[in-house]
């Protein structure tokens, strides 16, 4: 899968361009709004806004800092064999400042994304200020025809390149998820 991003600033031509898509086929969990507009991207009912925890850079920071929290822990029972230290005290301070060190880095990290914009998202931040949209559509090899044809037919959309997108796996359950929430009464 690959992300498509548009930028636009009218609202009404994406919840038009946002229809057509899922008329011919994509879901509704592969087609999100960014903006910093949130209001007014409620006022349109077709309009899917991207979620509030998916707009910061948690899961991203937090990884980050699992892995600056591994070294970190590494380090600690380094130190404790190369002096010795160990052998004294026991390795059981160590072992224990070693997993408590690991945790609060990571749990740091994950704060700190809470702050920071997603990191795919940054590159849109004067995109966002100066009040455009930004359409992120989430595409199979065998789409991007399709989403192509759709965006060209509307002159208002901009193409601003691709990014990551999230696994197959995740966007099949979203749209399965949507299906059967649609389908309850």
């Amino acid at each position: 899968m690959v992300r498509v991003f548009y930028i636009s600033d009218d609202l009404d031509d994406l919840e038009l361009v946002e229809y057509e898509l899922e008329l011919s086929g994509l879901g509704p969990s592969q087609i999100h709004v960014l903006t910093d507009n949130d209001a007014e991207v409620a006022s349109h009912q077709h309009l899917h806004p991207v979620k509030s925890f998916m707009r910061n850079d948690v899961i991203h920071s937090t990884e980050i800092g699992a892995v600056i929290g591994v070294v970190v822990a590494a380090l600690v029972l380094f130190f404790a064999y190369v002096t010795g230290v160990a052998e004294s005290v026991g390795w059981l301070p160590f072992i224990m400042l070693a997993i408590v060190m690991m945790g609060f880095i990571t749990w740091e990290g994950g704060l700190f994304g809470f702050q920071e914009l997603h990191y795919q998202f940054r590159r849109f931040k004067q995109v966002l200020q100066s009040g455009r949209h930004v359409l992120m559509v989430d595409v199979e090899p065998e789409q991007e025809i399709m989403l192509a044809n759709v965006t060209l037919a509307h002159d208002k959309l901009k193409p601003a390149g691709t990014g990551k997108a999230p696994p197959r796996w995740l966007v099949a359950f979203q749209n399965r998820w949507d299906r059967m929430m649609h389908t309850l009464p």
